[in-house]
């Protein structure tokens, strides 16, 4: 059962569980679109398709708040506050070790194998895609670290390659983390807030949303740290 935070006509928000799809693949497994579109058409009793439009993605281990759009037009509007960097996506990461700093903006070019599905940095600028965050540490508890992120740009996998990059991998990152983490472990990375202008009423908004109370998020006051 997917949760959802906040719907009217033209917006949807809900939490998006970890392990899910964002959009459907070839995989076949179930995604957030789908769900939704069918949780729609069946509560409004609605005939045909029903249009749900993605605004932006979240990778399939992470979870937390994402936004779609009920209408073409929100869709438009939403994708170019997209564009324009007007729609602000907050994270918490668990990450192991101290990064260097206690806040820090990062800047790495990234470049997608799309063969393997594997991200990485280049010192080319010509070669990758400029991928900007940053990060405030609000806690360690050793050996973990416990990071506020706002991202700056959306590139694949960016957040968990540029934390990897500093020597903080995230807990449970089987791809960007394989020396410290072991097999089965969920990854510690959720998006806990997001804010943009309502595409219609013009009107801002704001929703969030916590981690499943389990390890290693319940070793941290999510609630005190919440900014």
């Amino acid at each position: 059962m997917v949760q959802i935070l906040y719907e009217d006509n033209h917006i949807l928000v809900a939490v998006k569980p970890p392990n899910m799809l964002s959009q459907e693949d070839a995989s076949g497994d179930p995604d957030i679109l789908s769900i939704l579109k069918q949780d729609i058409k069946v509560r409004y009793n609605k005939p045909g398709n029903v249009y749900l439009g993605l605004v932006h993605r979240l990778d399939r281990p992470v979870g937390g708040v994402m936004v779609f759009a009920r209408t073409s037009k929100a869709a438009s509007r939403l994708s170019d506050q997209v564009r324009r960097r007007d729609v602000h996506k907050r994270y918490w990461a668990i990450v192991y070790g101290r990064p260097p700093r206690r806040t820090e903006r990062l800047e790495h070019y990234l470049v997608k194998n799309h063969r393997t599905n594997m991200v990485s940095v280049t010192s080319n600028p010509l070669q990758g895609k400029s991928a900007i965050l940053t990060y405030h540490c609000l806690d360690t508890i050793d050996p973990f670290s416990l990071l506020d992120i706002e991202l700056e740009t959306g590139r694949p996998h960016q957040i968990r390659v540029q934390l990897s990059q500093i020597g903080c991998p995230i807990f449970g990152d089987q791809r960007y983390g394989r020396d410290v983490n072991q097999a089965g472990q969920q990854i510690a990375l959720w998006s806990y807030r997001l804010q943009f202008t309502h595409p219609v009423k013009k009107e801002p908004m704001q929703f969030t949303s916590m981690p499943p109370d389990a390890y290693p998020w319940n070793l941290f006051d999510l609630h005190n740290v919440l900014i």
